[in-house]
């Protein structure tokens, strides 16, 4: 039986970790955190059990599916009616169905026309390798036109990706668009999941299976270095003492890496030192009345700061009205350093200004999370900047979330890539 070690219970790791255990592995987990579910972990919201980072589920998600099915659970999904809207410059517009595309007043019947074409085509793709090369705004442009990305795109870009905006991978973001188009129940309706109590009822359901096989979670326990002898994984050092692994399987954000493994060939880390992480940090407020039917409002305004907001409780029925503000930045922004109380005030003033009949008194609750490295920045021909998840390292195997590429973050990539992970180890 190997003895085998997986650092970080996120998704990713807990999904690794089980089909490990599997495979007849001796498996301990270690997380940093109190808790398991990494950026689906769940917190008290003033006596509300919710995930400190929105999550939803689309119609192709099938790595997920097929999970829910194999832990029992799979009768906790359920599918709702979703809406988005586009607010642009002060007002309010329905969005994302063709009604929607040919009522918004800003744009002309052409630049609608290509919009739409380019929208329906990408959902038709399959093939992503062709855009792996290209920039993603030069392929939209030449799709869209200018007059289109300029309304629709330029701003959103800007503020999810800051300084990387020009230079993003096209089948990275096709992606985004295919994943979400994809999930609808007509033309003109998008239809959504989510779990029933949320991510956490997943989340559970992997822990105790994991127990229930013989692994070992061992929480609020950082790794501090991944021990290397002779190009072969050794032990890890946690807590001050060695623990002895013949496999060595790290989940955890790309950054950390170096750190952690400070014996890693000086060419598998260059290349994981070159992948740019943006950060966030998310406000989540709970509020006595809504701001609109949207269950995300995209927002192209020069006085707001944000690319939109998820109005979680148009998803997964609450309470009350629960609504995400996530605010995406590089760590070395400016702005990054400002505490949570900063991000909370602004947020309020921004949803005040979305919905004007919002006051002081609906605010019932509100709460920040920041994340250092929540979204890896992929560029043109990011395919092969990744290093191989079996590394040149006997026995150790690396993934993060940049591991998706081309897909983008879900939890349904994350069971996919942890179980490919796992998988590696018998080969």
């Amino acid at each position: 039986m190997a003895k085998t070690a997986v650092i970080g219970a996120g998704v990713m790791g807990l999904a690794c970790a089980y089909e490990l255990l599997k495979r007849g592995h001796s498996v301990d987990v270690y997380e940093a955190d109190d808790r398991v579910g990494g950026m689906a972990a769940h917190f008290d919201f003033n006596g509300l059990n919710i995930e400190r980072y929105y999550h939803f589920i689309c119609k192709p998600d099938h790595y997920l599916f097929d999970l829910l099915k194999e832990l029992g659970i799979e009768d906790k999904l359920r599918w709702r009616e979703t809406y988005m809207g586009y607010y642009y410059n002060g007002d309010m517009y329905d969005w994302g169905n063709p009604i929607a595309l040919f009522k918004f007043p800003k744009l002309g019947f052409i630049a609608k026309f290509r919009y739409g074409l380019h929208a329906f085509l990408s959902t038709k793709r399959k093939n992503w390798q062709p855009l792996d090369n290209v920039e993603a705004s030069d392929w939209i442009r030449k799709w869209i036109g200018d007059e289109a990305y300029n309304i629709l795109w330029k701003r959103l870009f800007a503020l999810k990706f800051f300084n990387y905006k020009d230079n993003l991978s096209a089948a990275w973001i096709w992606s985004r668009i295919k994943r979400v188009g994809s999930s609808r129940k007509s033309m003109l309706q998008e239809e959504l999941g989510y779990l029933e109590g949320g991510s956490e009822t997943l989340l559970y359901s992997l822990e105790q299976k994991i127990i229930m096989l013989g692994g070992r979670i061992h929480l609020s326990t950082l790794v501090e270095r991944v021990n290397i002898e002779t190009k072969q994984v050794q032990s890890l050092t946690v807590v001050g003492r060695e623990e002895k692994f013949d496999h060595i399987f790290s989940t955890v954000p790309l950054p950390y890496v170096s750190r952690m493994i400070p014996d890693m060939p000086a060419d598998y880390r260059s290349r994981y030192e070159s992948i740019q992480n943006m950060g966030v940090v998310c406000v989540i407020f709970r509020l006595r009345k809504g701001v609109s039917r949207n269950f995300w409002l995209n927002v192209s305004d020069e006085s707001m700061d944000i690319p939109g907001i998820i109005e979680f409780s148009n998803l997964r029925p609450l309470p009350e009205s629960v609504v995400y503000v996530p605010y995406y930045m590089p760590r070395d922004y400016p702005k990054f350093a400002n505490d949570n109380a900063f991000f909370i005030a602004e947020a309020k003033q921004y949803l005040k200004h979305l919905n004007p009949k919002l006051c002081d008194e609906d605010f019932i609750a509100e709460h920040a999370s920041r994340y250092g490295y929540a979204q890896p920045v992929c560029q043109p021909g990011f395919s092969k900047v990744l290093p191989p998840i079996k590394t040149a390292i006997k026995g150790l195997y690396i993934a993060d979330t940049s591991y998706y590429y081309p897909e983008d973050r879900s939890i349904s990539e994350s069971v996919n890539v942890g179980k490919k992970m796992a998988e590696l180890a018998d080969l």
